[in-house]
């Protein structure tokens, strides 16, 4: 599992908000490429090869939405882009349009999730993703479903927040996409730990946990099909190289 773990996080975990806990980012910032790509790569052709209906899904209303960000991708990280694309592993991928999603989970080291505002809703619904490195939630049971199921059973996720949120997804605009983080510790660095709703969080034990695991969540507006695209970037640390202390994530998020 080394292959899939960095040694450092791009910003300062002790430096947390409250939630939601979201700061502008600069559009050339989203996407990010760090030294566990090639291992984190691998583990999502595999994942995407092995076990696709556990890692991705799209409905049918959300396919210009899903080829949509899959310009803006090839646009942002491999620009030029024919046919197919050589990653910078060495690994070449075939772009297929009638599968955006899926070219999509082999092209960047981020998980994405689309949201889309039905007319007359409330709510964002997600309604695509790949989603290879869940962390303690599973694709089925969010799939298809508003903000507010989306985030059963997070106790944090209040009326309060969940107001905060909707807000954030109405009024993120194109071309100013936001970001926050959350840390955690973890006794397993294995970045696919989907668990269901039904399950109890196992009982932490504070001296196995071993490894720190951040994910550097943004929000961006695509500007055609005005869709908002919810992307994760994964990092996890071993505990010699995440120089922060159990102190630090008490407030960092989940």
């Amino acid at each position: 599992m080394t292959e899939i773990l960095q040694t450092r996080i791009p910003y300062d975990i002790s430096d947390h908000h409250r939630l939601p806990g979201i700061q502008p980012l600069a559009p050339e910032d989203w996407l990010i490429r760090d030294e566990a790509f090639a291992g984190q790569m691998a583990y999502r052709d595999r994942l995407l090869s092995d076990r696709r209906e556990a890692v991705l899904a799209m409905d049918e209303g959300a396919r210009a939405a899903a080829e949509e960000l899959l310009d803006l991708v090839l646009e942002r990280a491999y620009p030029g882009a024919g046919d197919a694309v050589t990653r910078p592993d060495g690994v070449s991928v075939d772009i297929d349009r009638n599968d955006p999603m899926g070219t999509l989970g082999r092209l960047v080291q981020e998980d994405l999730c689309i949201l889309q505002k039905p007319e007359g809703a409330e709510e964002h619904v997600l309604t695509a993703a790949v989603l290879c490195f869940p962390a303690s939630w599973t694709l089925e049971e969010k799939f298809m479903h508003p903000l507010i199921r989306i985030h059963v059973p997070v106790p944090e996720y209040d009326g309060n927040i969940a107001a905060r949120v909707q807000r954030l997804f109405d009024g993120v605009q194109p071309g100013r996409p936001l970001w926050r983080f959350n840390a955690l510790w973890y006794d397993d660095p294995d970045l696919h730990q989907p668990r269901r709703e039904a399950e109890k969080r196992p009982h932490r034990r504070a001296a196995a946990d071993q490894y720190l695991r951040s994910e550097r969540q943004s929000v961006l507006r695509l500007p055609r099909t005005r869709a908002v695209v919810f992307s994760i970037h994964t990092f996890v640390l071993a505990r010699a190289d995440a120089q922060v202390g159990t102190d630090d994530l008490e407030s960092a998020g989940g």
